[in-house]
């Protein structure tokens, strides 16, 4: 019986940790995260890609630009990563009713799905994604948390079927 027991709460044990983060955990945050405020202006932010092992294959800088006109924001960003080459997203980002948010960009599949609570942001989207002259459509799970008005760290997780990719790890400054 006592075996039993110990497996039954090692069993529960293991499935607690399985547990996925929730963007309401963050709810009571502070500060928090107001988008069409944080994203208004002129921003930088630096980053780099790590593989699943790690290594970092990538860094990069992004130069934005970012307004909104009522619930709707752009957000102009100019990529140059440290191979020297460049990239530009614009991002299309839509408030709903119920305070999440709805995200477009030209090389992402269909719509990115951003939820917002306390402090954190998770915006959960399929990007299709060039390596090698070929098109990958890789999942992206995308954390952001506002650290105080002026910064914002971010950190993705990329998967296909299920797999992990890598990270993509940010750290925004807004300038103005």
């Amino acid at each position: 019986m006592k075996r039993i027991l110990l497996g039954l709460i090692a069993g529960l044990l293991l499935l607690a940790g399985c547990a996925s983060v929730e963007v309401g955990d963050y709810r009571a945050e502070k500060p928090a995260l107001d988008l069409r405020q944080y994203f208004n202006g002129r921003l930088d932010a630096w980053g780099m890609f790590q593989d699943r092992s790690g290594k970092v294959i990538k860094r990069f800088h992004v130069a934005m630009r970012a307004s909104w006109q009522g619930e709707v924001g752009t957000l102009d960003e100019d990529f140059t990563y440290s191979d020297g080459t460049k990239q530009k997203r614009i991002w299309t980002l839509t408030r709903q009713p119920d305070g999440s948010y709805i995200g477009r960009a030209d090389d992402v599949v269909g719509e990115a799905r951003g939820e917002l609570a306390g402090n954190a942001l998770r915006w959960r989207y399929v990007l299709a994604l060039p390596v090698d002259g070929k098109v990958y459509n890789v999942n992206f799970d995308d954390w952001m948390y506002l650290i105080d008005d002026k910064v914002m760290l971010n950190r993705s997780f990329m998967s296909k079927f299920g797999f992990e990719l890598g990270q993509v790890t940010l750290s925004f400054t807004k300038q103005d």
